[in-house]
């Protein structure tokens, strides 16, 4: 069993959501990062990863990595966390930058932190499904000292729009190796890696910080001890963020899955997931998919609606196909 005691959420929260802009941009033509938005009237896709958050670990060492130009929206939805815990990106540098920033103010607080990590604009519908394997991801870390384990999802369809694992044979401790990442495949290329045993990869991954650290640390050393160094000194001037902010002008954009993750396949393990209803609503089909089969709450407006600077997503598809929202 894990312990929460040194158990840590970090909720990736500071994508600009560029694929879903046409269904994101209210009527204002304000564009909204989906993350803020609800798939229907109820709660923002943040707040959904804050629930993943809390089923794993406590709010004390939830965290959030958010980009300032987000500002209006993320800080009337994460005044729950502490202050500390919400680490502000001052630009978008890839995935990469924006999961290694949090990483070492987390590795600062606890270096012994086991960590998982959870995107921010997701949707799930049978929520307990995926928490068992949150759980059992972070159970696995007990003798991963030095291994990372991605969640792979069983898929419901071959979507050639998503992310693939290739598992390899089960390593004897309850999960797979990694044998390959394909990232969107042709339609028949996703078919045939279905064929094959590939999982939907839905960047969800369980590990020590030291070993994510490590996996950094191997293909990008250099900005691993300048990131370090600018934490320090912010850390140390109280949250500044100045040191950051000088440092972020000069990163390359780099990407967690293509440019860290790719070629240290040793390093990982899979854990398959049973088919929960999970979708990344990553394209305007996919959210009307999610719709078809998510529960209708009652009494769902006909028009978007703005909650604490939300659009409803269902609300959004009814206004761009002249219909009542779907699942109504």
């Amino acid at each position: 069993m894990y312990s929460q005691a040194n158990t840590w959420a970090l909720i990736l929260a500071a994508g600009d959501g560029v694929r879903l802009r046409s269904l994101t941009t209210a009527p204002s033509g304000t564009a909204i990062p989906k993350q803020f938005c609800s798939l229907r009237d109820g709660p923002s896709l943040l707040h959904e990863a804050l629930g993943r958050a809390r089923s794993v670990t406590s709010e004390i060492h939830t965290c959030a990595v958010v980009a300032e130009s987000h500002r209006r929206w993320w800080e009337p939805q994460l005044w729950s966390l502490p202050a500390a815990n919400v680490i502000v990106q001052p630009e978008n540098r890839g995935t990469a930058n924006g999961i290694l920033l949090p990483l070492l103010h987390i590795v600062a607080r606890d270096p012994d932190a086991r960590l998982l990590l959870l995107p921010s604009d997701h949707h799930v519908r049978k929520e307990a499904i995926l928490a068992r394997s949150l759980r059992q991801a972070l159970e696995q870390l007990q003798w991963r000292i030095d291994e990372a384990v991605l969640l792979g999802l069983e898929p419901a369809l071959s979507d050639p729009d998503l992310g693939y694992i290739l598992p390899g044979p089960s390593d004897g401790r309850g999960a797979l190796e990694v044998t390959q990442f394909v990232e969107k495949p042709t339609p028949m290329q996703a078919r045939e890696l279905i064929a094959r045993g590939g999982l939907w990869n839905a960047f969800i991954v369980a590990s020590t910080a030291q070993a994510l650290l490590g996996l950094f640390r191997r293909r990008i050393p250099e900005i691993v001890r300048q990131m370090r160094a600018a934490v320090q000194h912010d850390l140390s001037e109280h949250g500044t963020g100045l040191a950051t902010a000088l440092l972020y002008e000069e990163l390359a954009v780099i990407d967690f899955s293509h440019d860290i993750l790719q070629g240290q396949e040793q390093q990982l393990r899979v854990l398959p997931v049973p088919q929960c209803g999970w979708s990344d609503l990553g394209t305007p089909q996919r959210v009307a998919d999610a719709l078809r089969w998510a529960p209708a709450r009652q009494n769902e407006p006909d028009v978007p609606v703005m909650i604490s600077g939300q659009l409803s997503l269902a609300a959004q598809h009814a206004r761009f196909h002249g219909a009542r929202p779907l699942g109504a």
